[in-house]
């Protein structure tokens, strides 16, 4: 057994703090948040504000095969945790039960005058053939509607089967209630500001020595001093993403959809409860304040386009967060004699976190991979 200090309570250190406790590890969790519960103030986990989408096929429009082939990794192993923690009684007795993995295959559409852009991005699309990731399959218009007949007013519409999506506050609080189940500490309002071998240092001048020092804080890594040439926390930068959540009853849409543009990404997600997230934006810039009036537009014009039934859906909230980037848009992991660093997962934290702290706790010596 080790004694492991995790810096970091999003996605990426709730799901280690599990890993780890089962495990058999003594874990303690540090962050500046005052509890579990999810935040929509800009100032939380990024990881509440993601829409959540599992999407390798579609992330090649904007990423590598990387990300890509581990996109696919995680696919599989999002429904092996979801049917741990639904085991759990901690996460039963928890207000919204235990989170739920859907894998219905997402969808891609394109109005009329933009299928130049959507061929472009069917063409970067398609090297997910070369990795075991099959093709776009394109629908006409009776076909779009038998799945999905919410939808209307598309000219083009392409299913990506195997494609899923994860209700993103109801997975971290089930992931948080395992881990404290599990037997882990948490330390809520202890900001670190420096994370290094075997040794955290909160802003209170606290220090927390530990055999392993786990750093996933995300863009608040960014001011530790370089351990090794390849550790990417002074490399960060934060990338703002804008959110709205809707509440739309009787929408009955089922699958994630991408509307394709010339110049955004819109995506559209179904979640329990009769609520929709619409978002993609991705914009250089660390500014937390409150969505702006041209992003809120966009996005509802955007999402009202393809479903009509939107217009008398209610606003619940508009959300921002920053997600943390490195120069390649690529995650980093690195091992250092006692500090293990996972950052820069950019807009596909989601999509990649399971697959990432497989192999990273492997390489580490302090899990196996999940069965």
């Amino acid at each position: 057994m080790a004694r492991i200090g995790i810096a970091g309570a999003g996605l990426l250190g709730r799901l280690i703090a599990w890993r780890l406790a089962v495990a058999g590890h003594a874990v303690e969790v540090f962050d500046p948040a005052d509890g579990p519960a999810p935040r929509f103030d800009g100032q939380g986990a990024a990881g509440f504000t993601a829409a959540g989408m599992l999407s390798p096929l579609a992330e090649l429009d904007n990423a590598g095969p990387t990300v890509a082939t581990l996109g696919l990794r995680s696919l599989a192993l999002w429904p092996r945790i979801a049917q741990r923690l639904a085991a759990e009684p901690a996460v039963q007795a928890l207000p919204d039960g235990a989170p739920q993995v859907r894998v219905q295959g997402s969808l891609m559409l394109a109005h009329r005058s933009d299928l130049g852009a959507a061929q472009r991005v069917l063409a970067r699309v398609a090297e997910g053939r070369t990795i075991g990731l099959g093709a776009p399959q394109p629908l006409d218009a009776a076909a779009l509607t038998a799945l999905e007949p919410a939808l209307h007013g598309i000219a083009h519409a392409w299913l990506l089967p195997g494609e899923g999506q994860i209700d993103t506050p109801v997975m971290l609080q089930a992931l948080a209630a395992a881990a404290t189940a599990a037997g882990v500490r948490w330390h809520w309002g202890a900001t670190v500001t420096q994370a290094s071998a075997g040794q955290l240092v909160l802003a209170d001048g606290r220090t927390q020595r530990c055999d392993t020092v786990i750093d996933v804080r995300g863009v608040g890594a960014r001011q530790a001093g370089p351990l090794a040439s390849a550790d990417p926390r002074p490399h960060l930068r934060g990338v703002r993403g804008e959110t709205v959540w809707l509440h739309a009853p009787g929408l009955g849409l089922q699958r994630p959809v991408r509307l394709l543009h010339p110049r955004h990404r819109v995506y559209i997600v179904p979640r329990a409860g009769d609520r929709v997230v619409i978002g993609a934006s991705e914009i250089e810039s660390e500014d937390r304040s409150e969505v702006s009036l041209k992003t809120a537009v966009e996005l509802m014009t955007a999402a009202h386009s393809v479903l009509p039934a939107l217009a008398e859906a209610r606003i619940l909230r508009l959300d921002r967060n920053l997600r943390p980037a490195l120069p390649d848009h690529e995650p980093r992991t690195v091992i250092d004699h006692g500090l293990l660093c996972i950052n820069g997962l950019f807009r596909h934290g989601w999509l990649l976190a399971p697959a990432l702290v497989d192999d990273a706790l492997a390489a580490a010596d302090l899990a196996a991979p999940l069965a």
